[in-house]
């Protein structure tokens, strides 16, 4: 059986309040607002099969970047603690 290789991913999250990061692109923080769901982008980063870093973009500096990890997936921006619960 083949050992699974780890590849670097993107995906689409909200903004949270009480991040700290800052953007691997511009260089600002990536920074929560209230009024507004600003998205980010979050890449777990692995260098030869193996997990190196975590990188964060604001979503558009993501793209302007060249999506260097891959086009990022978005099909769940909201964290999954946070998703309604379906009806029974």
């Amino acid at each position: 059986m083949a050992t699974q290789r780890w590849t670097s991913r993107a995906i689409v999250r909200y903004i949270e309040a009480g991040n700290s990061a800052l953007c691997a692109e511009c260089g600002v923080q990536v920074q929560f607002r209230a009024r507004m769901k600003v998205q980010q982008v979050i890449c777990n980063v692995y260098e030869r099969g193996v997990w190196n870093r975590v990188e964060h973009f604001h979503r558009d500096c993501y793209d302007t970047a060249g999506q260097p990890f891959g086009k990022p997936d978005d099909s769940q921006p909201i964290r999954p603690k946070h998703r309604p619960t379906a009806a029974a």
